[in-house]
């Protein structure tokens, strides 16, 4: 396995913004990086599931992304840009728990199973990296770990900007919010355009 080029797939792909990334900072900046961390494991959680499946379908998935890979973009593209709008009609004074419930678990969880960028980053870390060289299941189970780690960690470093700029973001909230909903916008697209 070429680890140097795995390694440096992995740490770019996951620590690059995406909807993991945009949103765990954004619920630090609201809520804290306490109550961020169950979305960040959420995440973990969810990539840890993507990346088994990645390792033990890949064969099959190979034969449909063709006819899944459209469907999986328009539904991401279109739940990113709800992302988006969500982030700009946003009001300053739901600082409380009462959009606490996004900010959840079982959210990070779901996000990853109609997040394209996850999807496409396990399918090709998996066909590419991975199944070439090892196939054992304790081996595929050994990188699932390994990658859900990587993506809990760069949720959490993202959690952890937003809640160290906590209050500096707060005073430019309305900005924040809009440069944030334009790189979801931006990530929205680049997935329609790639």
């Amino acid at each position: 396995m070429p680890i140097v080029s795995f390694l440096l797939y992995v740490f770019v792909t996951s620590f690059t913004p995406g909807p993991n990334n945009i949103m765990a900072m954004l619920f630090a900046n609201k809520f804290g990086l306490k109550k961020t961390i169950r979305f960040c494991l959420g995440v973990g959680a969810g990539f840890f599931v993507i990346m088994l499946l990645s390792s033990y379908f890949n064969l099959v998935l190979g034969n449909f992304i063709p006819k899944i890979e459209f469907i999986m973009t328009i539904l991401g593209a279109i739940y990113m840009l709800y992302l988006a709008i969500k982030i700009i009609t946003s009001k300053n004074n739901d600082q409380n728990n009462k959009g606490d419930k996004n900010n959840s678990f079982l959210t990070g969880m779901l996000l990853q199973f109609i997040n394209p960028k996850g999807i496409l980053y396990g399918i090709t870390a998996t066909s590419t990296f991975i199944l070439p060289y090892y196939t054992s299941n304790f081996s595929l189970l050994i990188f699932s770990l390994f990658l859900a780690f990587v993506g809990f960690m760069s949720t959490f470093c993202w959690s952890m900007f937003g809640s160290i700029f906590q209050k500096f973001l707060s005073t430019y909230r309305n900005q924040f919010n809009i440069i944030m909903a334009l790189l979801l916008l931006y990530s929205a697209i680049s997935i329609l355009v790639k």
